[in-house]
């Protein structure tokens, strides 16, 4: 069985990419607003970019990782404007974006 041993410097971007997630959980979990909720979709994306690179990078395989971030940056930008569009159309419809007054939605 093999131990983990990180210098300072990796343990720091563990713990850094870590409290980004756990922020981007929070406000994700206690935000009303939609255009938030977005916010914090994307916040928790950068945080998994920052941890696959730099697993990437413990391992060696970097151009590999390269690669797969930059599609997951391409999705991640599509997913963003249709869920902006979307957010933008319940605006204008409801005249609100807290999702706790959205709850006589017609399809």
């Amino acid at each position: 069985m093999s131990s983990l041993n990180f210098d300072p410097l990796q343990l720091s971007i563990i713990v850094s990419a870590l409290l980004v997630l756990v922020t981007g959980i929070y406000c994700l979990i206690y935000s009303r607003n939609i255009i938030r909720m977005i916010i914090a979709i994307e916040v928790m994306m950068k945080a998994v970019t920052l941890l696959l690179a730099f697993s990437g990078w413990l391992m060696g395989r970097i151009d590999l990782v390269q690669s797969f971030i930059i599609t997951m940056i391409v999705i991640e930008v599509v997913v963003a404007v249709v869920a902006a569009g979307i957010a933008l159309s319940v605006y204008r419809h409801n005249d609100t974006l807290d999702i706790d007054q959205l709850d006589e939605l017609k399809g």
